[in-house]
């Protein structure tokens, strides 16, 4: 038999039992359509999070004060952000303030203790251009606005007060300011996303802030990332080095990638084990078709046919079962993914060795199910297949 023969031959035996074939084609199907999406919605997300790494750029560095050698919440000095901003390498600075005791509501008749996890802290005017956010309305403050009772509300904070535009008011400090912006979200610094911003004038005017920064962020030259990280510690305390935590928020994002990759193993799993279900369903298909086919056998075998000649074929039938479900189940995984990426705004990746792989393991699941039913068939004699038929 050549191989368009024993490819004949075996679609020839499918059809025959169409839905049969159909319901095991589709345990196949759904297997590597799930091994498929999952491959694809983890890249498609990871190449999200690394593009958006991408734009947010991964030489803005972090500096905060960290312990103290007694365990005790250091301090910045209040020269901190003159002094970083004398380091070479340095694109610029901006350092954002705590104001503690202070609230924000959309009202004064909402409780004070109903906060909304929202919190209030003074900005430099440069912060927005520092961190490369952007706004979704209005403008962020300046050297003027900073002297008023004007707000910029991170994008979660304004959600939070029911505010969607600018020119509202909301009730920060027992009294009220003015919204002049709403920040995008921003993943880099996600605290900001829950903070109320406000000038560094005005909150030591009204609020007592002492001008002493609880953050600074610093834009660096991105070929000079570490060697500057490694300067800035020392540059923002002198006196108390090691009371500086320094790090770099594009970190995070990294890492979320990587548990993404992580996680990616977990689902595979699963899909294998859709998978090995759907080959134990084709074997079980084949095996049932052995017996109720032993007439076909044994007339072949009394024709001529060879043991081997029997046992290909319906080791083809298998074989294209479970690659007719292989290539179902790969497109439907690229739909799902497709359609998933499009829902979510990403761009859409599908991983070649997810595509081709798809096929191939579902036809391997196939040739190994297929195998015991093959030789069974290919051992019947002419004469015991045609008694029992």
């Amino acid at each position: 038999m050549t191989a368009a023969d024993v490819v004949r031959t075996g679609a020839l035996g499918l059809r025959t039992r169409r839905a049969r074939a159909a319901l095991s084609a589709l345990g196949i199907a759904i297997g590597v359509a799930s091994m498929v999406a999952v491959l694809g919605i983890s890249e498609s997300s990871k190449a999200d999070l690394l593009a958006q790494l991408d734009r947010l750029g991964t030489n803005l560095l972090r500096v905060a004060p960290g312990q103290s050698f007694m365990g005790e919440e250091a301090v910045l000095p209040e020269a901190a952000p003159a002094m970083l901003r004398r380091v070479a390498g340095v694109q610029s600075v901006a350092a954002i303030a705590s104001v503690d005791g202070v609230t924000v509501r959309r009202s004064p008749l909402v409780d004070a203790n109903e906060t909304g996890g929202i919190t209030v802290a003074a900005a430099d005017p440069g912060l927005r251009s520092a961190l490369g956010a952007t706004l979704h309305r209005g403008t962020f403050l300046n050297a003027g606005t900073g002297r008023y009772p004007t707000v910029v509300l991170g994008a979660d904070a304004a959600a939070t007060l029911g505010v969607g535009d600018t020119g509202s008011r909301v009730w920060l400090g027992e009294r009220w300011f003015t919204v002049i912006g709403i920040l995008e979200p921003f993943a880099l610094a996600s605290a900001l996303d829950t903070a109320a911003l406000i000038g560094f004038d005005v909150a030591e005017s009204l609020f007592d802030a002492d001008g002493t920064a609880s953050t600074v962020f610093v834009r660096v030259d991105q070929d000079r990332v570490e060697a500057v990280r490694g300067l800035l510690g020392a540059t923002a305390n002198p006196e108390h080095p090691e009371e500086v935590d320094v790090s770099r928020p594009s970190d995070a994002l990294e890492a979320r990638a990587a548990a993404k990759t992580a996680f990616t193993s977990l689902f595979l799993g699963l899909g294998g084990v859709a998978l090995l279900v759907g080959g134990v369903g084709i074997a079980n298909v084949m095996v049932i078709s052995v017996l109720e086919r032993r007439s076909e056998i044994g007339l072949r075998r009394a024709l001529g046919a060879t043991r081997r000649n029997v046992g290909v074929q319906f080791l083809a039938e298998s074989l294209l079962l479970a690659g007719l479900g292989g290539a179902a189940g790969t497109l439907l995984g690229a739909l799902v993914t497709f359609g998933y990426a499009s829902h979510e705004g990403w761009s859409t990746a599908l991983p070649a060795i997810a595509l081709a792989g798809g096929v191939i393991v579902a036809v391997v699941a196939g040739g190994v199910a297929g195998l015991y039913p093959a030789l069974r068939a290919a051992r019947l004699s002419p004469t015991e297949a045609l008694r029992a038929a």
